[in-house]
């Protein structure tokens, strides 16, 4: 039976989804009465150019950083290691080491970074799944990693590296991907599918924002995957105020709009309450998103949500019940989505009391921390069955050492 837990978590430099669900479920496992740890280290210290080219090539292993965390999983003896993201300071090779010492692990698939050096499987505003079946290094003619050459030649290289390696076929145990569209690229690019679970992040109630509300919401990172350029484009075209939350390349952009209210980054409480009081959410995004915390937080409050019909959010929202698809990097149709929502106040309000409803029976903390503690159960079970299995399959005088 799990008792103990240890989280591992490579932190990025802005504070973001993947950050807020490694926060969400150590609490939620917390208040479910198990012993949690969390070894944490952040991207914050990586500021230049050079740092993160640097970082990008010491992606493919750590080995400091692995042995810092198989001493705390010693001294903890935890019975599973749940890790979110390694990249860039802390690398998969963490978990082979966790292995030798007996210790299963999990490992969460946020993003597209094990198959691919963008992360994103987007390329010049469009889904791209070149890497997905064939060489990473096409990242380096397109210089995927944030337009560099060298690094998109060290994250290629890390990808491969731990293909050639069988880092993943080998290592982990259970792998947890968000949606079944997620699940359905891994599987094509060859991980082992019978080990990737679906489970979507969880997240303590928020409570209900009131009935009546106003104005439409973008919260997140200001930049081109995330479909900013069109949100500008479909305000004007819709004439529709809509309040920005966020920061990134795109600020000024955002700011120069007449019909957006820019309010800058905000803490969790300012954007609940932003939240609660929207009569929806907008994610434009072009690409292919998991499931973002901010949908999870828009249906929790009872907010009907405006994306984009592209990967997993065409799988997330369910058109004209939980909120509306629009066509991927289509300003026009967007601006559409926008104004039927903001003169039906009454629909908006059905929409996101569906919303509501999903959010309660799939995303609340009870399903959720359930979910994953029963796919804890599974890595534990697939790690001493493979132990098992290699004890069976030596000479007996080395089986009894």
């Amino acid at each position: 039976m799990i008792r103990k837990v240890l989280i591992v978590h490579n932190e990025y430099q802005k504070h973001g989804g993947e950050d807020s669900v490694v926060v969400q479920e150590e609490n939620a496992l917390k208040r479910a009465g198990y012993d949690v740890q969390l070894f944490m280290v952040s991207n914050k210290a990586i500021e230049s150019f050079t740092d993160k080219v640097q970082a990008a090539f010491s992606a493919t292993n750590s080995p400091r950083m692995i042995k810092s965390i198989v001493d705390v999983a010693r001294e903890f003896r935890p019975d599973v290691v749940h890790i979110h993201n390694f990249f860039p300071m802390i690398s998969p090779m963490v978990h082979a080491a966790l292995q030798k010492i007996g210790i299963p692990t999990v490992q969460t698939l946020h993003n597209y970074r094990v198959i691919c050096a963008g992360a994103t499987l987007n390329r010049n505003g469009a889904p791209c799944e070149i890497c997905i079946t064939k060489s990473p290094y096409h990242a380096v003619l397109h210089r995927c990693y944030r337009g560099s050459v060298l690094g998109s030649l060290a994250v290629a290289y890390s990808v491969q590296r731990h293909k050639s390696l069988g880092t993943w076929w080998k290592h982990v145990d259970r792998f947890i991907v968000l949606t079944e569209f997620e699940r359905s690229r891994y599987i094509a690019a060859g991980l082992p599918g019978e080990r990737i679970k679906t489970k979507p992040n969880g997240l303590a109630d928020p409570g209900v924002g009131p009935a009546q509300r106003r104005g439409l919401l973008f919260v997140g990172r200001l930049t081109y995957e995330k479909g900013v350029d069109v949100l500008v484009k479909a305000a004007r075209m819709a004439g529709c105020p809509i309040k920005v939350l966020g920061q990134g390349p795109l600020q000024s952009l955002v700011e120069q709009s007449a019909e957006v209210e820019y309010v800058g980054q905000c803490d969790p409480s300012g954007v609940r309450a932003a939240m609660a009081d929207a009569a929806a959410m907008i994610v434009p995004s072009v690409w292919y998103e998991g499931l973002p915390m901010v949908i999870v937080e828009a249906f929790a409050s009872g907010t009907p949500v405006i994306a984009s019909r592209i990967g997993s959010l065409a799988e997330v929202i369910e058109d004209g019940v939980t909120g509306i698809h629009t066509k991927p990097g289509d300003a026009a149709d967007l601006a559409m989505a926008m104004m039927r929502l903001v003169s039906d106040p009454a629909m908006a309000r059905r929409m996101g009391d569906a919303a509501r409803q999903k959010y309660e029976e799939k995303w609340s903390e009870a399903p959720t921390t359930s979910h994953l503690l029963s796919i804890y159960e599974e890595a534990v079970a697939s790690l001493a069955r493979k132990q098992i299995a290699v004890k069976s399959s030596q000479p007996p005088e080395l089986a009894l050492t």
